[in-house]
């Protein structure tokens, strides 16, 4: 497949509704979100595909270098590596508290990244190789809806710390892409393979010269 490139920016229990009757309004609040991130798609898009490196290189199926000065602190953006978006978010110390709070980690799945869906240097409680810094595969592992990145505390239910919500079905991730119990995708996000090439510059499709043989091939769903 191939390679596109850079691309340009873009606390509670939170209840579940796989018990709860479906109601007209959460119908329109789930419509909502759905219509919301559609739209966002449509206006990012262009912008990638601007950015797209030469045919050579997509043709080439290259490493994509990300220079994470243009990331700025709680922001995310967007680029497509091997035809796959992969969101980068610069996390602040505020958003890395909620990876660790109780309340976020008794909602959550795989709390521990016990599945295949990282590299060994990306099996922590961050999934990064620095926690700063978070590198995914943007791609939901129900059934490949791309999911919207909602950091704001409640700003998708009461109680909400901030994650990824996914409007196809309503799957929920949190700030380190794990997936919360309850929710349609059965895995967390997955990580791709990167590198850090200086303190300010990341190499996505390479691990570190000590990072093992990983690929997005032996994850257990993408």
């Amino acid at each position: 497949m191939a390679d596109l490139a850079h691309g340009k920016p873009g606390a509670g229990t939170v209840p579940l509704a796989d018990h709860a009757p479906t109601t007209r309004r959460d119908f329109l609040t789930v419509a909502g979100y759905a219509i919301a991130a559609v739209g966002a798609v449509c206006v990012a898009w262009p912008i990638l595909d601007s950015m797209n490196p030469a045919a050579d290189v997509l043709a080439a199926g290259a490493p994509v270098d990300i220079d994470l000065s243009r990331v700025q602190p709680g922001q995310q953006i967007v680029v497509l590596w091997r035809s796959r978006p992969i969101f980068v978010v610069n996390r602040t110390p505020e958003l890395l508290k909620t990876l660790q709070d109780p309340r976020d980690i008794s909602l959550l799945s795989d709390p521990n990244s016990t599945a295949p869906q990282q590299p060994e240097y990306a099996t922590n409680w961050h999934r990064s190789i620095q926690p700063q810094y978070l590198v995914l595969v943007g791609i939901c592992t129900h059934l490949g809806c791309i999911p919207s990145f909602m950091p704001q505390p409640n700003s998708v239910s009461p109680g909400w710390l901030g994650g990824y919500f996914c409007p196809c079905h309503g799957s929920r991730y949190d700030l380190s892409g794990r997936v919360y119990s309850g929710v349609p995708a059965p895995y967390n996000l997955p990580v791709p393979p990167y590198r850090f090439l200086s303190k300010t510059m990341i190499r996505i499709g390479e691990n570190p010269p000590d990072g093992g043989d990983f690929s997005l091939e032996s994850v257990e769903q993408i």
